[in-house]
């Protein structure tokens, strides 16, 4: 009996531990996928107006900002809320009206569905549009002749609503192409020229925000203290990962939340060690009187048990992070499992060297604790029973 409640508590702690290793591997992996897929098209830097909406670009030293060493790329843009119809079908869409640098900073080139990454054809402005938003107006990029086009409605600035005014101005635009970064841009993006933009919203010389691309090997966070510095308290400054805190927010909480649970299970799993122990001191009473008849004192008595203790937490232990890190390997070299409605892209793993102390050190810390605490209790109420 004593010996198949021992092979339960092996098997209990490398289940959990390889859980743990598992788990960590795969919420890596997709804080990495979605690190990714909301970095590519958000660009390292965003520069904002901390009172208005618009402001001036000449109030910036976009000239100076160019020249940093710690800048790569910089992109005026406007942002604002559009109306998309084409033939019979309408759709809101997100406005960004940027620069051709714009193109490079997001790597569009590596994100088109069809068509291809340009604001201008033979001196015509070209559009961009998201992948399912396209679809969402039942258009479509044809691949040999000709363009797809759609009339954008601009909101008129200032403009007043009454029923002969018009608040909208119109322009044809043919598209160029449509892309696929993240779900939000898919379904919401439609990219122009900033004059184009600037022309139908009556901007003049406002934008909405200035784009930045930080040097890489460069930390984002210093090339922001930096950047804050020169531009003044007058404009915001944010990062790509506080532009979408939410997002990242969220994923390292459901990481730590799914840790938390797992801990849980181990410590559960624990308490077969400790009845393991117990029923093993419990059958070993005669012959801890033998020993103690030989002068073996507490002290001794408890190291049996408690190393007998690490003995069978360590078993499952290794076992354990033996059992996940090859699941893990097998995923990644083997392709084994597929991200749901991916069109067949393998599901994210990513193993650090510290995430594999972090586990190890967890699962060791509780192992000790589940064969001190019981030993402890029994060798206390052995001298309370003698």
């Amino acid at each position: 009996m004593v010996h198949l409640i021992t092979r339960i508590s092996v098997i209990g702690i490398t289940i959990t531990t390889a859980a743990l290793v598992i788990l960590i591997a795969a919420f890596n992996g997709i804080e990495t996928m979605v690190e990714k897929l909301y970095s590519e098209f958000d660009t390292d830097l965003i520069i904002r107006s901390s009172t208005r909406k618009t402001f001036d670009e000449k109030t910036l030293q976009i000239s100076a900002l160019k020249k940093d060493p710690l800048i790569t790329e910089v992109s005026r843009a406007v942002e604002e809320i559009v109306v998309l119809k084409h033939e019979q079908k309408w759709a809101n869409a997100r406005l960004t009206a940027v620069e051709n640098s714009f193109l490079k900073m997001s790597d569009m080139e590596k994100h088109m569905v069809d068509g291809y990454p340009t604001l201008d054809e033979n001196g015509k402005p070209m559009g961009i549009i998201g992948a399912v938003l396209l679809d969402k107006i039942n258009g479509y990029i044809p691949q040999t002749t000709g363009y797809e086009s759609l009339i954008v409605y601009f909101p008129k600035r200032d403009a007043k609503v009454s029923v002969t005014s018009n608040p909208f101005r119109t322009q044809v635009i043919q598209l160029a192409g449509r892309i696929n970064y993240n779900r939000e841009v898919n379904d919401q993006t439609f990219i122009l020229p900033l004059d184009v933009a600037r022309e139908n919203l009556n901007y003049g010389d406002d934008i909405t925000a200035l784009y930045l691309n930080v040097k890489p090997g460069v930390s984002v966070e210093k090339a922001k203290r930096k950047i804050q510095e020169i531009v003044g308290e007058k404009f915001e400054v944010k990062t790509h990962f506080e532009k979408n805190a939410l997002i990242y927010q969220t994923s390292k909480s459901e990481r730590m939340i799914v840790i938390a649970i797992l801990i849980f299970v181990f410590i559960l799993a624990a308490f077969n060690l400790v009845a393991s122990l117990t029923m093993l001191f419990i059958e070993k009473k005669n012959d801890i009187k033998t020993l103690q008849s030989f002068g073996a004192n507490d002290r001794f008595i408890f190291n049996i048990f408690f190393y007998e203790g690490l003995l069978i937490s360590g078993r499952g232990v290794v076992f354990g992070l033996l059992l996940g890190y090859g699941v893990c390997a097998l995923q990644l070299f083997g392709h084994v499992l597929e991200m749901p409605n991916s069109g067949g892209e393998d599901f994210p793993i990513k193993i650090t060297f510290g995430d594999g102390l972090l586990v190890f050190a967890l699962v060791s810390t509780l192992s000790v604790l589940a064969s001190y605490l019981p030993v402890k209790y029994l060798i206390r109420k052995q001298q309370h029973v003698n």
